[in-house]
């Protein structure tokens, strides 16, 4: 019942002539029944389909009853300034939580600065020899492969944790079921041949656009920490392993050997362009952030509210 209360506030909300529509539905409901021929000079046929798609009215014995004639009495009397104040602060809400502060659009910024690295060598050369100064000794003590191993552990525990922590899967999954809620709508209307309710939902497919860059801007905000933590330690890679125009190796490494592919140099390509050392990051990346996800229970994937 509470269901179907807030659909008729969801629709007395977005078209204020809804109202007249389900008070005229209520007056002439006899034991919650209504038949079209006995409101159709009061609305019109696209209005009589916005309320059973909705689905606050349902098929009944002889024509259409109303699924809960209490709680759409209710959501009239008494619900109407309640949900432009939810609305409201609802809206707001979501403004904010969505809203990036100036911390992540500085690492937004900085993060691109980085890319720079990849091509522009005394950048890279800078941010190498900085990220020496932390990850030299562990490249002393270790092989290389193994040294990847541990970096691959690190990023894939903290991409973990800031997508876990900034990224709203509940929203997400929101933003996920109102398009299939309106994709639905628009089928059913098409289905029916009512012009009228099809102008009303593409309305909604515009202002859902909105909504859609919502959930740009929650996967997105992540990946910015991510980007930001991540570049420095596959720059200082690309520059010990000696990547790039004139480029040499720093670090004195050994043949790898590869499932599959057997020994390979680290800067061999063994998926089309794609070298060595990379390849053998992202295959443990892939295998440990698995492993991490499930040890610590965390769930990243969109969730219905």
């Amino acid at each position: 019942m509470a269901r179907i209360e807030q659909k008729v506030r969801d629709l007395v909300s977005e078209d204020a002539e809804m109202e007249a529509v389900v008070r005229t539905v209520l007056d002439h409901a006899d034991d919650g029944e209504v038949k079209w021929v006995d409101v159709r000079e009061d609305l019109s046929s696209g209005q009589w389909g916005r309320l059973i798609e909705t689905g606050v009215l349902v098929d009944g014995d002889a024509g259409f009853r109303l699924a809960a004639p209490e709680a759409t009495r209710d959501a009239l009397e008494n619900g109407e300034a309640e949900t432009t104040t939810s609305t409201t602060t609802t809206s707001s809400s979501d403004d904010d939580e969505s809203s990036w502060s100036k911390w992540d659009k500085g690492a937004a910024v900085v993060s691109i600065a980085l890319f720079a690295g990849y091509s522009w060598a005394p950048m890279r050369n800078v941010i190498g020899n900085g990220m020496n100064v932390f990850l030299g000794p562990l490249n002393t003590a270790l092989p290389f492969y193994a040294v990847v191993m541990i970096l691959a552990v690190v990023t894939g525990l903290y991409s973990t944790i800031l997508q876990a922590n900034l990224m709203d899967s509940e929203k997400m999954g929101a933003y996920q079921e109102k398009m299939q809620e309106i994709q639905e709508k628009r089928k059913e209307a098409k289905e029916r041949g009512d012009d009228e309710a099809l102008d009303r939902i593409q309305d909604e497919q515009m202002e859902a656009m909105g909504d859609q860059m919502g959930m740009f801007k929650e996967q997105f905000r992540p990946m910015v920490w991510i980007m930001f933590l991540t570049i420095p330690v596959f720059l200082w890679m690309y520059w010990g392993v000696g990547i790039g125009a004139n480029a040499t190796p720093i670090f004195d490494l050994e043949p790898l050997v590869l499932p599959f592919a057997g020994e390979r140099a680290w800067t061999d390509q063994v998926l089309g362009p794609i070298q060595v050392w990379i390849v053998w990051y992202f295959l443990c990346s892939m295998g440990f952030t698995q492993i991490i996800r499930k040890g610590l229970n965390i769930n990243i994937s969109p969730t219905g509210s």
